[in-house]
């Protein structure tokens, strides 16, 4: 199965070009779709989920259009949007039931194996009668991919799927989202680029709408051995004049000190030290050209 994305552009009433001709193609695999907020990528998932229409372009699953054959997207869709609401005084099997229904499960043993098979694999099924309004942030959002499994959908999009959890309650959402097999086409579309150098095999990263680079978070990372340089600044230092003279991706805050790092093909002078690139660099090289 393959997810083909040609020339799409989206305009909101408001003036904002939130998808500038974006041209992706995405096989069967976890890709991942990074970019700051306001990239884009939210609209991109929307469009693609159905729930708004593009100005212009294409999108096809296999020989399906998107765009026209709605109904035909939505049966094979698992989608857990940013915002993800729920019942708050349904439990979780009560409401993964009256979700099954909605996608379809009429058979009423079909839909239990389905719904408790589903519980036991995000690990809920020990909380499965309590209440979704007493659920943490972590938990909500597993019982996010959990409704979103529903139905063996063959194309899942999860849109910002770890922001604002906690570090433990992440890596179980992660090791959730790597468990899901190999012939489903998987969308990530997040911010956190630490999130896809662990899970995805294929990105992109988009910014005001546009794609910036595509390709394998390591092929991509490769691309800058040798070529990042970092030191901490002096107290006084003036970052603004080292901006000026270098080419400098991005600082960070390491023990109360500013650390640059900077891409030159050798050393950029004295007190800089070689780093080993990480996908954070790639992200802010491609911001950076695109600035």
């Amino acid at each position: 199965m393959q997810l083909t994305i040609r020339n799409l552009s989206k305009t909101y009433p408001n003036g904002v070009h939130a998808l500038r001709n974006l041209s992706l193609t995405i096989g069967c695999n976890m890709f991942g779709l990074v970019g700051p907020n306001g990239a884009g990528k939210s609209s991109l998932m929307r469009t693609v989920a159905t729930l708004q229409e593009a100005d212009e372009g294409e999108v096809w699953l296999d020989e399906t259009n998107v765009l026209r054959d709605k109904d035909a997207v939505r049966r094979v869709l698992g989608y857990l949007p940013q915002e993800f609401g729920v019942y708050p005084k349904m439990t979780a099997v009560d409401m993964l039931d009256h979700l099954a229904v909605m996608k379809g499960i009429t058979n009423r043993g079909e839909r239990k194996s389905a719904v408790d098979a589903l519980l036991q694999q995000t690990n809920l099924w020990d909380v499965r009668k309590k209440a979704l309004g007493t659920y943490s942030g972590g938990m909500k959002q597993r019982f996010g991919i959990a409704q979103a499994l529903l139905g063996s959908p063959k194309l899942i999009i999860v849109d910002e799927p770890t922001a604002g959890l906690d570090p433990s309650e992440r890596n179980r959402f992660l090791n959730l989202l790597s468990s899901i097999g190999d012939q489903v086409i998987v969308i990530l579309s997040t911010h956190i680029v630490e999130d896809v150098r662990e899970l995805c095999s294929r990105m992109a990263i988009i910014s005001q709408g546009q794609l910036l680079t595509e390709g394998s978070p390591s092929g991509a990372i490769s691309e800058l051995e040798g070529k990042i340089w970092g030191r901490s600044l002096a107290g006084a230092e003036d970052l603004e004049a080292l901006r000026q003279s270098l080419h400098v991706i991005s600082t960070h805050l390491v023990g109360g000190r500013t650390e640059i790092r900077v891409f030159a093909d050798a050393s950029p002078g004295e007190g800089f030290t070689p780093i080993a690139p990480d996908l954070e660099d790639v992200y802010f090289m491609n911001l950076n050209r695109a600035c």
